[in-house]
């Protein structure tokens, strides 16, 4: 992995902004810098570089043998060696030995057919100068960020947000995708005027402007062929494993040690296991671990790693580290936080690192694949023409048991608003889903500043979202939770799940993560499995079970999901209180135009007095109020 910026100005790009960029991106690739320019001085390509593969002759920016086309990459290519060898076959001429330089002559050969060739995790900038243009391709789920702004005529491509600020960007706030929560459309940011390339697509920048076309789309069968589906279960199952597994494999490709993050859930646990048995050493497993044992998943991930045979590093997490900490995270991920639990990554990636290593295995994207969250749950429950009413109630509470506080955050009341009619008028139904969405954005309104511009209170971020998909196309005709899925996995996870819960908290250390349920082919096989088999009754992610049961313990293979949470404020001396103290009562807090403080102090000092089904959304609200603080102290927003 890497980071990558490119710019088209009107003039030469000032060196001290080109490095200050390249300075900002050092964290992605701390192991060389490369930079080139146009010889009119108006295009600039950026590059800081992790070496993966090719650790001694992979330096970039490339260029192609005639040096009209220049490229950096971000990223993996897997299956990089059969590709090349074909292109070699035809030709080519290769000059390193990373998998990176394929991009460069699929797009000589296929132009921009290319990246439907493109296998992995990765965001790509090519300058081609004979066609005056710059092309900006990310990966298909958004695992790689890549964002652009166009500012007076000139284009700025670049990894990360600060680093579009170092090349002269102004910072200011989005106040529509500051409010917006989990529900913002997949190309908002919180930046005013910075925009994500969305997951699928690349972006054509030619004379001042920039246009998004799409190259792949996740395809998910109708409802109708779905019954029409012949196979067995065992087929279906033996299909996906095949698929996971081939996924897994195509990721241990490395010149250097692959290990892997490790909870107590299926979807780490898997991945290790499928990935243990393609080895010869044991695997590095590494394991978040907390002082409170409610959300301790130590002993299960232990006795996973010893049964795959695995070795197994616990990695300590206190309640002061994360207070210390959670600054400096919500500044890699360039967003706001509801949660300690991207803070706690942030912490397990830094403690990797220190172990020497440069590449780990996640398990995102499984949830989002095969229903894995509550709400899916429900969503598939309701769903079900075979349940009475008496049934799904009864398993509905049998699925989230008799914890309010549980309860109370995955299956909140349903919210009566303009906008949830308004999901309701193009869905034909209203998803428990994006009721939890808008759930917590609501929970933060009463904290919102009354001077709001009316368009900002009058925003519908979950209606805004919908109507930049393609329903009519990808939604209409689908099972319930198949349409959840798609909207998932084109907002909350590109947005939020893969910045500060894996890119961008791993990428802040210099590890790279590798995510093997997010293989476009994993993908389009998980796209056709039944929603009976993923999720079973209330058993989530039936499939997976099933197909990985053998690499897994009896305790994993029979464990509901468990949210990845760190404990949360439960005393008067606990860290965060301290912190959130300090951070209200900032100067930052008194300029920023989002919050205002008076409420926000008011709702800290009632926080431990709240019942306990409420607490923890509360602190949800909190956190995001002081992500917003930090923001705009540590971006100098205006």
């Amino acid at each position: 992995m890497c980071g990558i910026f490119a710019t088209m100005t009107h003039r030469e790009l000032p060196h001290d902004r080109r490095d200050a960029a390249l300075k900002l991106l050092e964290h992605r690739g701390p192991d060389g810098t490369g930079t080139w320019t146009s010889r009119d001085g108006q295009w600039t390509l950026g590059h800081t570089r992790l070496s993966i593969i090719g650790l001694n002759n992979g330096t970039q920016p490339m260029a192609s043998p005639d040096g009209a086309v220049h490229m950096v990459v971000n990223g993996e290519f897997y299956g990089y060696r059969e590709i090349r060898e074909r292109l070699r076959a035809s030709g080519y001429q290769f000059s390193t030995e990373s998998d990176s330089e394929i991009a460069l002559h699929l797009y000589h050969e296929r132009g921009m057919q290319a990246p439907a060739l493109l296998r992995g995790e990765f965001a790509v900038i090519i300058a081609d100068e004979r066609q005056r243009t710059m092309f900006a391709i990310r990966d298909r789920f958004g695992v790689k960020p890549l964002y652009y702004a166009v500012v007076n005529g000139e284009v700025f491509f670049a990894s990360e947000i600060k680093a579009l600020l170092a090349l002269g960007v102004p910072a200011g706030w989005d106040l529509e995708g500051a409010t917006g929560g989990f529900g913002r459309s997949h190309e908002k940011t919180e930046f005013a005027g910075i925009s994500t390339v969305p997951p699928g697509c690349y972006a054509v920048a030619r004379d001042g402007g920039v246009r998004i076309y799409p190259y792949w789309d996740w395809e998910i069968p109708t409802a109708e062929q779905m019954r029409a589906d012949g196979r067995t279960e065992a087929e279906v199952v033996d299909e996906f494993r095949e698929a996971l597994r081939d996924s897994v494999r195509q990721r241990l490709v490395a010149d250097v040690e692959v290990a892997s993050y490790l909870s107590g859930g299926i979807d780490s646990c898997a991945v290790l296991g499928l990935a243990q048995q393609e080895m010869d050493r044991p695997i590095r497993a590494f394991t978040l671990t907390f002082e409170n044992p409610l959300y301790d998943e130590a002993g299960i991930a232990e006795a996973q790693a010893k049964h795959v045979g695995a070795t197994y590093h616990p990695i300590p997490i206190t309640g002061r580290e994360i207070a210390d900490s959670f600054a400096d995270a919500v500044w890699h991920a360039e967003t706001q936080m509801f949660n300690g639990h991207g803070v706690a990554k942030y912490l397990l990636s830094r403690a990797v690192r220190a172990a020497g290593i440069k590449v780990v295995f996640t398990g995102e994207g499984s949830d989002e694949m095969l229903g894995g969250y509550p709400y899916f749950r429900v969503d598939a429950l309701n769903d079900d023409p075979t349940l009475s009413a008496v049934e799904r109630s009864a398993l509905l509470d049998e699925m989230l048991g008799a914890n309010a506080a549980t309860r109370a955050l995955m299956m909140p009341q349903q919210v009566n608003s303009p906008e949830m009619q308004g999901v309701e008028r193009r869905l034909g139904w209203l998803p428990a889903t994006l009721n939890v969405a808008a759930t917590q954005t609501n929970s933060v309104a009463p904290l919102l500043r009354e001077d709001l511009p009316a368009y900002v209170r009058q925003y519908q971020p979950l209606v805004a979202a919908l109507d930049r998909l393609p329903l009519a196309q990808q939604i209409a005709g689908r099972d319930r939770l198949n349409q959840m899925l798609y909207v998932n996995a084109k907002t909350i996870l590109p947005n939020f799940i893969l910045n500060y819960l894996a890119d961008r908290m791993e990428m802040a250390h210099s590890i790279e993560g590798r995510v093997p349920f997010l293989d476009h082919h994993v993908a389009e096989v998980a796209a056709r499995v039944p929603v009976t088999m993923k999720v079973k009754g209330i058993r989530e992610k039936h499939v997976l079970r099933e197909a990985t049961k053998d690499v897994l313990i009896p305790e994993v293979y029979d464990r509901q999901k468990h949210p990845f949470t760190t404990p949360p404020t439960r005393n008067p001396n606990d860290p965060m209180l301290e912190f959130y103290r300090d951070t209200f009562a900032s100067q930052a807090a008194k300029d920023q135009p989002i919050y205002d403080m008076k409420k926000v102090t008011a709702t800290l000092d009632g926080l431990l007095d709240g019942p306990d089904d409420q607490r923890i959304a509360v602190e949800g609200g909190l956190q995001r109020v002081a992500s917003v603080v930090v923001m705009h102290e540590q971006f100098s927003m205006a």
